[in-house]
């Protein structure tokens, strides 16, 4: 596995910015020079020295903006795209007098803009619709899509359930769940995760959802793409509704896993721009093959992954912040797939969530895991969920990250 390094990732942003911008300067000159042309080649070589300094503003204007992330939303592409047509039109305009000899009083500075209403409008107009249009999709083909995620760290977490422990079982006997101990828990949970740093957003309780506190099933993120799952479980299909209610209010784009496809969240680990998919009990072959169709233009690669000895993929195997991924071997059906494979002693020690880049959170019931992850340089921080366990719940099923 290849981490990119961050002189790799700012190198292709630039890349990315400077072809972006690029393009819609060029849209921009093709776009008057093909109104004002006429068919007369001397026409045609005075407007590209009239508008050649507005499309090296432009030029210029994009690249920052592209820079500091107005791709991340179409509202900001189009505020960019105003900003940049209109600085580059009355700038570009204003250089061509200038080197012409003229000087720029007042009255000059009043043609300008004046002019942003005649012979610079379609100039305007070219610049908006360019970088709406072909300067994003540029972008977001040279960069992906994750690179304008929101710099933010949200936790979107569900309260428990009343019903909590009728939760469903696969692999393990059922035995007493206490409840009122699982909401302290759950309580003790979240408070490790708002003192860590993230941002805490809670999904409505779902009232006889018994399996509804594992949010990390309904959906999984991708920067600021949500994709909501489609349960393998069909007890568990009421849980879709608020957690992509909420989502949404998030601002994120949401798109979904479509019936005969299943897909739980818990199936999906994402280590760099792979996304390792457990096909199990709960995620079919059409839920990969949708999620596949939805993330690899977003710059990923989907891997399918045979899960036979757990619930979900990642009550086997999940990943460190370098990329290494571990399991307790007797739920992982092959680690060799996964290139850099860890193995831990216990089978609570395979679950990580991934709070900063030298911080890991994990089951307190895994102390031996704990310590060896600890050895490898990690702060790590640890919890009781053992009423969650029970359930065949982790730490990463009570929790769904945003960044």
């Amino acid at each position: 596995m290849t981490v990119s390094s961050p002189r790799a990732s700012f190198l292709r942003r630039f890349t990315g910015a400077v072809v972006s911008a690029l393009a819609v300067s060029l849209i921009a000159l093709a776009a008057v020079s093909l109104l004002f042309f006429g068919g007369n080649p001397a026409t045609l070589a005075q407007l590209v020295d009239f508008f050649l300094g507005s499309c090296l503003i432009v030029f210029v204007v994009l690249t920052v903006f592209a820079l500091i992330g107005i791709y991340r939303h179409w509202y900001l592409r189009l505020v960019g795209g105003v900003i940049a047509g209109v600085v580059g039109a009355i700038v570009g305009s204003a250089l061509t007098l200038v080197t012409g000899g003229s000087s720029l009083s007042g009255a000059a500075f009043g043609q300008l803009f004046s002019t942003l209403s005649g012979p610079n409008l379609p100039f305007l107009l070219a610049t908006i619709v360019g970088t709406v249009t072909a300067g994003s999709a540029i972008w977001h083909h040279l960069v992906g899509r994750q690179a304008d995620a929101s710099p933010r760290r949200t936790a979107i977490v569900r309260p428990p359930a009343q019903s909590l422990a009728d939760g469903q079982l696969t692999h393990i006997e059922r035995v007493p769940v206490d409840v009122e101990r699982a909401n302290t828990q759950w309580d003790e949970y979240v408070a490790l995760l708002s003192n860590a740093g993230w941002d805490i957003v809670e999904v409505p309780i779902a009232t006889g959802q018994p399996d509804s506190v594992f949010v990390e099933d309904t959906m999984v993120i991708f920067g600021d793409v949500a994709i909501i799952g489609s349960p393998g479980a069909e007890s568990r299909e009421g849980e879709i509704v608020e957690a992509e209610r909420t989502v949404t209010e998030l601002g994120l784009t949401v798109r979904h896993i479509e019936t005969p496809g299943t897909l739980d969240g818990g199936d999906v680990l994402k280590v760099g721009r792979t996304v390792f998919v457990g096909r199990g009990g709960r995620t079919n072959a059409e839920g990969i093959r949708q999620l596949r169709s939805l993330v690899t233009p977003l710059g990923y690669t989907v891997v399918a992954v045979p899960v036979t000895k757990a619930l979900h993929l990642k009550s086997a195997v999940t990943a460190l912040p370098d990329g290494t991924v571990i399991g307790y071997p007797p739920l992982v059906d092959d680690p060799s797939v996964f290139g850099r494979y860890l193995a831990v002693p216990e089978a609570e020690g395979v679950a990580v969530v991934v709070l900063a880049d030298d911080t890991v959170l994990m089951s307190s019931a895994a102390p031996q895991s704990a310590a060896l992850i600890a050895d490898l340089g990690y702060r790590v921080l640890t919890v009781d969920i053992s009423e969650f366990e029970k359930l065949e719940g982790c730490v990463t099923c009570l929790s769904v990250r945003v960044r």
